[in-house]
């Protein structure tokens, strides 16, 4: 770490504590000895979304809560709970271990988080992410949830 002062490559360590998601680390210049603060954090991976088009954009958890929130609109679902969904959907694309996720296992995601969050919801989102076009498709869903109740999260 080179140092603020002088531009010293090297520094000593005098200090370390970890704060919240990183480590505080306080240094001393070998050759000024000026003191001076680092934070390290770990660098996530880079997940892409591939979509139907072929076009390949980073995952945002910002339009996974979007779209959540969409379906949960005037629902009792507050925004803790939209948040939580929206990171329990990207912990599972996550651990697939993948560099790249398809639109449609995003949706799935979704429609898995939603089914154990609020019926109402997932219906709204499965009706939109897989098209529907007629009655008999929304029945349809609607039995397969009765036949199969959600595990909670």
């Amino acid at each position: 770490m080179r140092c603020p002062e002088c531009q010293h490559p090297d520094s000593r360590v005098v200090d370390s504590r970890t704060s919240g998601d990183a480590i505080r680390r306080r240094r001393a210049c070998e050759r000024c000895g000026v003191r001076f603060t680092t934070h390290e954090r770990l660098e996530p991976r880079l997940l892409w979304v591939v979509k139907k088009s072929g076009v390949r954009e980073p995952f945002s958890r910002d339009k996974v809560m979007a779209g959540i929130a969409l379906a949960c609109r005037k629902r009792p679902i507050d925004t803790a709970q939209i948040e939580a969904a929206a990171r329990h959907v990207e912990a599972r694309l996550d651990a697939t271990g993948a560099t790249e996720v398809t639109t449609p296992d995003v949706g799935a995601a979704v429609l898995d988080v939603l089914r154990s969050l609020d019926a109402v919801a997932y219906i709204r989102f499965g009706s939109v992410y897989q098209s529907f076009e007629s009655v008999e498709q929304f029945v349809d869903l609607i039995v397969r949830l009765r036949e199969s109740p959600p595990e909670p999260l």
